[in-house]
């Protein structure tokens, strides 16, 4: 077990790296010049003033250079300051993460509280009713823009009927239930169509035909073995979910002015900070890289053919 999350993290390495290479190049590349930004809103600034904010920041340096002092500071936890408020970016992305972790949480709770019932039914109760009715809300769920089902989360819930606030600004609990809604109505319904594809493969495999022939309850069978063996998929959906979700909530935090990471990177991208959008994306990608590595771990505890098989393989 240790040789193996041993190899799986040099596998890493070169990962990790080709991405702090590439978020470096593409903001070093942009079309837009960070120091014309910081400065447009002055006016009339002249263009040595320019070329020495230039030289303070270390632009002027060639990019290989660039590169490796940042990816110095980046090994060692300093990744440089922000052009516009001046503070340390890991400190600024340090204070955003709980709120982005918090409707991280909220989101996928409230996905598999509706989603593992639902694709269960449809899997148990195929080709009926209920069935073709999940199938078709799941379908529309997962078609709709999460833009999109904000707005009209927002128009029904917080301007008609005036139960929830518009915006997720001010604390408590009620802030959170619009954008946490959001986010888990489209992976839900993507969850509930594995989930019953899941289970259906589990009910028509040999043990469970077995197991009806030695008269064991139906219920004893898909709670007690058909959800045992489909829960080494739920845990990997479960862990691609955290990963996409950390990096994938910018849409929704902007709409709903909650004050997460991926509000943060939005902003960023606005004002061309570029040493906060390297932040971001760097530590987006080490914690969706850790947490797939965590999910594989999971799954290869918990499956024994895969176990096997890698120790074979080894």
């Amino acid at each position: 077990m240790k040789r193996y999350v041993l190899a799986r993290l040099v596998q890493l390495i070169p990962i990790l790296i080709g991405i702090t290479f590439l978020t470096f190049g593409m903001m070093q590349f942009a079309a837009d010049d960070a120091v014309d930004v910081m400065y447009e809103q002055t006016g009339g600034v002249s263009e040595e003033v320019k070329a020495e904010k230039r030289h303070e920041l270390g632009l002027d340096r060639p990019f290989l250079v660039q590169y490796g002092s940042w990816l110095g500071g980046v090994v060692t936890g300093d990744m440089g300051r922000s052009y516009i408020s001046g503070k340390l970016v890991f400190d600024t992305f340090a204070e955003r993460l709980p709120a982005t972790v918090e409707l991280m949480l909220a989101s996928i709770a409230l996905t598999m509280l509706f989603s593992l019932p639902l694709g269960i039914l449809a899997a148990v109760r195929q080709n009926t009713f209920f069935d073709y009715l999940i199938r078709f809300l799941t379908f529309v769920g997962n078609s709709l823009p999460n833009f999109f089902v904000a707005l009209l989360l927002i128009y029904i819930f917080a301007l008609k009927l005036g139960w929830l606030p518009v915006m997720s600004t001010g604390g408590g609990a009620q802030t959170l239930v619009l954008p946490a809604v959001t986010l888990a109505i489209a992976m839900g319904a993507k969850y509930t169509r594995q989930i019953r594809a899941v289970v259906l493969e589990e009910l028509r495999k040999p043990y469970v035909d077995g197991a009806r022939a030695r008269g064991v309850p139906e219920r004893w069978i898909l709670w007690r073995d058909v959800l045992k063996s489909s829960f080494i998929t739920i845990i990997t959906l479960l862990a691609l979910s955290i990963g996409s979700l950390l990096g994938g909530t910018a849409i929704v935090e902007s709409i709903f002015l909650w004050d997460g990471v991926g509000k943060m990177a939005v902003d960023a991208i606005l004002m061309r900070d570029y040493p906060l959008i390297q932040s971001y994306v760097v530590w987006m990608s080490i914690i969706y890289v850790g947490v797939n590595l965590a999910a594989d771990l999971i799954y290869h505890t918990l499956d024994p053919r895969v176990r096997y098989s890698r120790e074979v393989e080894g």
